[in-house]
């Protein structure tokens, strides 16, 4: 019998980059960038590119001054966390507040933990949520749509979510009339009242990029599907129950669920590994956003609960591990 011999892994060789990853999460995010630039006009632009360029800036100047070590800015992970922190932002936040949000996101979300593929949280949900806790009144003045020439002074308004959260609290089911059609926050046609962060607008927009990233095998369904459903069903029960409660289509499509769900619960590095891992992971995050929302002292609760569960990776991980290759299944 002739030898076996294995050579040193890795043992396949695949096209997949961090590189190309990164770059394919970016171009699925231009659909609802584009749709924010007609919404929010000039005060989107302003936010999404500070926040870009701040977040590269800090990755560079911590990389090379604090760490020694040779900045990795083109692998696009940078600009990604920024264009996701400016996308959970208002379109009329001042730059000196984006400027730390981003410093929150990659110096203490990050890089303080070793960089790519060391963090254990999601950097620019880090950076929100420092943001929405140190200046509430500023991270929750949500602009009217179609303002395009305006930015810090544009006129504010209650987004659905908070409409939800009245119904809730004053017990009238009549208060949710004031919700636009689901059509309309479908396609983020929401003329009256604020519409709220700059990627939370458009959900079609936001379903094109999950599809593309579907098509291109970046993600797969198991987390944003998993996350939609159980809000979607949980939603459906709480309405039928109580009225003052949205209905689950006005729940899915407000907010920034489907922005969390698609793309920022889904990050490699700080979700589940398996499939079975990561629906158990995206039932987590559903059920938590439906307290937070419901419950809760905030009407939008996607960030809270996804930051949540990434605490929670970690034991997802130890308790559905994958299958060792070549490992026989126990009758």
């Amino acid at each position: 019998m002739g030898k076996f011999i294995i050579s040193l892994s890795p043992h396949a060789h695949g096209n997949d980059t961090v590189e190309r990853n990164m770059y394919g999460v970016i171009i699925a995010l231009l659909p609802a960038l584009l749709v924010s630039f007609y919404f929010f006009g000039l005060g989107s632009a302003i936010v999404c590119a500070s926040s870009v360029a701040a977040c590269v800036f800090f990755e560079w100047a911590i990389s090379k001054y604090m760490l020694k070590r040779t900045p990795t800015i083109s692998d696009g992970s940078a600009i990604l966390t920024g264009l996701l922190l400016g996308f959970n932002l208002p379109s009329n936040l001042p730059i000196w507040i984006i400027l730390i949000g981003a410093l929150v996101a990659i110096g203490i979300g990050k890089m303080t933990f070793g960089g790519l593929g060391c963090n254990p949280f999601n950097p620019a949900l880090v950076g929100r949520c420092f943001l929405l806790v140190s200046f509430p009144a500023q991270m929750t003045s949500w602009p009217v749509v179609g303002q395009w020439g305006s930015y810090v002074d544009a006129a504010t308004g209650a987004t659905p979510l908070s409409i939800m959260k009245v119904a809730i609290k004053t017990g009238d089911a009549s208060v949710l009339e004031q919700l636009p059609s689901s059509l309309n926050l479908l396609l983020g046609n929401v003329t009256e009242g604020g519409a709220g962060t700059i990627g939370e607008i458009c959900a079609l927009a936001l379903l094109i990029g999950l599809v593309y990233m579907l098509w291109k095998k970046i993600i797969t369904w198991h987390i944003p599907v998993s996350i939609i459903a159980t809000v979607f069903v949980l939603c459906g029960l709480l309405h039928l129950a109580n009225p003052i409660y949205a209905n689950p289509f006005a729940a899915i499509l407000s907010g920034g669920l489907m922005l969390g769900a698609i793309f920022m619960a889904t990050d490699y590095v700080t979700s589940p590994m398996t499939h079975k891992g990561q629906l158990i992971y995206g039932v987590g995050i559903g059920l938590l956003t439906v307290v937070i929302r419901n419950w809760g002292s905030y009407p939008e609760g996607m960030s809270f609960a996804i930051l949540i569960m990434n605490a929670f990776t970690p034991l997802i991980n130890a308790y559905v591990k994958p299958k060792r290759f070549g490992e026989v299944t126990k009758k």
